[in-house]
């Protein structure tokens, strides 16, 4: 089966990539679990906060509101709440000036969340630039387009073995193989391991685990309207989901090796016992828990760009758990330079995003 394009990983990364190039070529993207976004595409925050996270991710999410905006439904209004309490005033002011986040008193923050503890909280930051990602419809929006454009996305296609022929590529997985002249690696926290099976040297990403449970909202309270609540340093955060809260401890543990990743549950609990240091409810009881790895390169910035040396490699990794709210820019990027377009994003961002950076 020849291709002209083979993406490895169906999270949001690659299929919206696969969406970007289709008008151009043959493009199959495998997915090794059963479903697209099984993994960390599938256990996100869903938030959108153009100013969270490492300067190229920000630059990134800058560059996808466009896109956001001229697609229904994508975003709903959330807002965004920072509280400390004594002891906590540098982290506070530090986090609320770095998201450009307004301070207002404490007592106008438990008009938006009531259940935060007066005797606790001392400080408060809000920011109205958050906002929900419709999660399922933007994977599905870019899944839609790809096939529409001829792409084949294929699941339950697990990659056995990569290996250069001639000036392409040579992919088999279970139950099939293809031939493409560009291999664009997007298999989120596996990404090294893809690169080694393909005879690449691992540029050293790491999989950080994130811990996350759903609770129960306060008993006769409606939280639709409340935004999502970070901790100092962010060492918890809550945000409403469906009628309920998820809570996270915010953890970033490394794990030893790539997995389904699942909830530590003293993590979990230590996590809850911070929220609750804040809130007037206690957790009573979870309605489920779960966790995602978030994978990071070594300066914690996204990769994106061709192999140095290497032909036809292309890396799309290191998203960091900001890969929805950074896909529509990124797929866009790495669309432009895999099909030797200039990109639209300014010289010194693709810069500082090329695999080349690290030698």
């Amino acid at each position: 089966m020849d291709q002209d394009f083979i993406i490895i990983g169906g999270g949001i990364a690659g299929i919206s990539l696969a969406a970007r190039l289709a008008p151009a070529g043959r493009v199959l993207l495998l997915e090794a679990e059963d479903q697209l976004a099984h993994h960390a595409s599938g256990r996100s925050a869903a938030l959108y906060e153009p100013n969270y996270g490492p300067s190229a991710v920000v630059a990134l999410s800058k560059a996808s509101e466009p896109h956001f905006r001229a697609t229904a439904d994508i975003l709903t209004p959330r807002g965004l709440l920072l509280v400390a309490g004594t002891g906590e005033e540098d982290a506070f002011k530090a986090e609320a000036q770095a998201m450009e986040m307004t301070q207002i008193p404490p007592d106008e923050a438990r008009a938006m969340v009531p259940i935060l503890r007066p005797d606790r909280i001392t400080l408060a930051a809000h920011s109205t630039s958050a906002e929900d990602i419709d999660t399922d419809l933007l994977l599905q929006n870019f899944a839609r387009e790809a096939r529409m454009a001829g792409a084949q996305i294929r699941v339950k296609a697990r990659v056995t073995g990569i290996r250069r022929e001639g000036s392409g590529w040579h992919v088999t997985w279970q139950g099939g193989e293809a031939r493409a002249q560009v291999l664009i690696n997007a298999a989120g926290a596996w990404v090294d391991e893809v690169a080694a099976l393909a005879g690449l040297s691992p540029l050293g990403f790491r999989p950080l685990r994130r811990s996350m449970a759903r609770i129960p909202a306060p008993l006769g309270v409606d939280v639709a309207r409340w935004p999502m609540v970070f901790g100092p340093e962010e060492s918890w955060y809550m945000k409403p989901d469906a009628g309920a809260l998820i809570v996270s401890p915010a953890e970033e543990d490394p794990v030893d090796a790539p997995h389904d990743a699942w909830a530590d549950d003293m993590v979990l609990a230590e996590g809850l016992a911070r929220y609750e240091d804040c809130v007037t409810e206690p957790v009573t009881r979870l309605l489920a828990s779960w966790a995602g790895l978030r994978t990071f390169s070594p300066d914690r910035q996204p990769v994106i760009g061709f192999a140095p040396g290497q032909a036809g490699f292309f890396w799309l990794a290191g998203q960091g758990g900001y890969g929805f709210q950074t896909c529509p820019a990124a797929s866009q990027l790495a669309a432009a330079l895999i099909l030797g377009k200039s990109p639209e994003l300014a010289p010194d961002l693709v810069a500082a995003l090329t695999p080349a950076r690290f030698g």
